[in-house]
C-alpha cells in the first residue's frame, strides 16, 4: 500500500535558510529525524517557491544517482538552476549535463588523465606537501586551512593544469571571490556561481592558456583537454573554461574541507589518531575514507525528476524537483553502525562523500584521496604533534561543508 506523502516534521524546515544556520549537532538530529520517514521528504525551497523532496537515505540517494535516466542533472543540479544566459555565456559544467553530451565529454576528459599524467601528478602531490610541512617548520601559521588544507589542491591542480606560478595568485582570487556565495546570507541562501565578473576572468585565462597550448603543447592536462584525442575529440574554450571552473572550484574547495575536518576529527578522537599514528600504513586508507564520510565535503545536490513514478513508496512526478542530501545518507543507520562514531577502522565503508554512484560519481576521487592520504602521513610523520585548537570556524552553507578557518599548533 503506498506511502502517504508526508512533509517534513513540525519545526524542521530545510528551504528555511535559519535551518543552515543552526549548529551542527541540531542539524544532524533534524536529519536522524527525517530518516525515520519511510521515503522522501517534501519541503518548500524559499528561492523559487516549490516543492522539492529530500533525500535523506542511503538507499535512497544511491537509487537516484544511478538512475540518470529518471534523475536528471540537466537542468541545472545547484539551487536555483543556473540562468539560461549563464550556461551560453560561460558553457555547461560537466555536473549540469545529461547523457550524451555528459558521457562525451566525459570520456574526453578521462582520454586526457594519460598513465604519464597520473604519474606526474602523483610525483607533484608529494613534492607539494613536503614543500608546505617544511614552510610550516619555518613559519610557524596558526590557520590550517590557509597554510595547508586549501594550498596543497590549488598548487597541485595548478600544475596539473600547467598554470604559470605569476597567474597562480590573481587565479585563487578568482576562485575565492566566485565560491565565497555558498553559503548562507543574512536573509535567504547564498548559492556557488554568482560570482559571475570572477568567474568571466577565470574562463578568459584558460581560454587563452587554451590557445597558446594548441599552438605549443607542453604535456599538461590543458594541452591534452585541446589537442585531439583518438576520436578527434578536443574541448572548446567555453568548454575548456567550464571543466577549469570545476575542477578549481570543486576540486579546491572539497579536498580543503575535507582536510581541515580530518585535522579536527584526528584532534577530538585522541584514541583514533593514536591507531592511525601507530601504523599509518594499515590505517591511513581507512582514515581518509572515514574522514570523507563523516565530514561530507558537499552537502547535497539536486536532480529533476523526468518520468512519474515512485521512490521508496512516495509518488513524484515529472518535473519535482529531489535534493540528494548526501551528508544525511552517510550517517543512515540502516548502512552504518554506530553512525555518529569516528572510526577509522570502519569496514565496510560504502560512505557517498564522491557521490552516490553513476555516470555524475566523482570524476577527481582518485585525486583527492592521494593528496589527503600523501597530506596526512606528511603531517603525521614530521609533525606528530599537529592538532587544532579551536573549533572550525564554519560558513553556514546548505551546499558544502565548508571551513572557513582552523586555528592549530604542533
Amino acid at each position: 500500500m503506498p506511502v502517504s506523502v508526508d512533509a517534513a516534521p513540525r519545526g524542521i524546515d530545510l528551504g528555511d535558510p535559519a535551518f543552515w544556520r543552526l549548529p551542527e549537532k541540531l542539524r544532524a538530529e533534524a536529519f536522524a529525524r527525517l530518516r525515520e520517514r519511510p521515503g522522501p521528504v517534501a519541503f518548500t525551497d524559499r528561492a523559487t517557491g516549490r516543492r522539492c523532496w529530500a533525500l535523506v537515505r542511503h538507499a535512497d540517494v544511491m537509487t537516484a544517482s544511478r538512475s540518470p535516466e529518471v534523475y536528471l542533472s540537466g537542468p541545472g543540479v545547484t539551487s536555483p538552476e543556473p540562468a539560461r544566459w549563464v550556461r551560453a555565456v560561460f558553457g555547461d559544467s560537466m555536473v549540469n549535463l545529461d547523457d550524451p553530451r555528459h558521457a562525451d565529454l566525459r570520456r574526453a576528459v578521462g582520454r586526457a588523465f594519460t598513465p604519464r599524467l597520473l604519474a606526474e601528478v602523483e610525483q607533484d602531490i608529494a613534492r607539494t606537501a613536503a614543500r608546505l610541512v617544511d614552510r610550516l617548520e619555518r613559519e610557524r601559521p596558526t590557520d590550517f586551512v590557509a597554510a595547508v588544507a586549501g594550498e596543497l589542491p590549488y598548487q597541485v591542480i595548478c600544475s596539473m593544469m600547467g598554470i604559470p606560478e605569476e597567474q597562480r595568485r590573481n587565479i585563487l582570487a578568482r576562485i575565492n571571490r566566485a565560491s565565497a556565495s555558498a553559503g548562507v546570507a543574512r536573509r535567504g541562501l547564498r548559492v556557488p556561481g554568482r560570482g559571475l565578473h570572477a568567474l568571466a576572468a577565470m574562463h578568459l585565462t584558460v581560454a587563452a592558456l587554451g590557445r597558446e597550448r594548441r599552438r605549443r603543447p607542453t604535456g599538461d592536462l590543458i594541452s591534452a583537454l585541446v589537442t585531439a584525442d583518438v576520436d578527434g575529440r578536443r574541448l572548446g574554450s567555453r568548454e575548456l573554461g567550464a571543466f577549469f571552473s570545476l575542477l578549481l572550484v570543486a576540486g579546491v574547495e572539497t579536498t580543503r574541507n575535507a582536510l581541515a575536518h580530518g585535522l579536527h576529527l584526528l584532534t577530538v578522537h585522541p584514541e583514533q589518531r593514536a591507531l592511525l599514528l601507530g601504523d599509518p600504513d594499515a590505517h591511513l586508507g581507512g582514515a581518509v575514507e572515514e574522514i570523507v564520510r563523516h565530514s561530507t565535503p558537499i552537502v547535497q545536490f539536486r536532480r529533476t525528476v523526468a518520468v512519474n513514478h515512485k521512490l521508496s513508496g512516495i509518488r513524484l512526478a515529472a518535473g519535482d524537483k529531489v535534493v540528494l542530501f548526501y551528508g544525511s545518507a552517510n550517517r543512515d543507520e540502516a548502512v552504518f553502525d554506530r553512525a555518529e562514531a569516528f572510526d577509522i577502522t570502519r569496514s565496510p565503508n560504502p560512505h557517498l562523500g564522491f557521490g552516490g554512484g553513476g555516470p555524475h560519481f566523482c570524476l577527481g576521487a582518485h585525486l583527492a584521496r592521494q593528496e589527503m592520504r600523501t597530506m596526512l602521513r606528511e603531517l603525521l610523520t614530521r609533525l606528530p604533534e599537529i592538532r587544532s585548537t579551536a573549533e572550525p570556524e564554519l560558513v553556514p552553507s546548505s551546499f558544502d561543508h565548508r571551513v572557513r578557518a582552523l586555528r592549530f599548533t604542533f
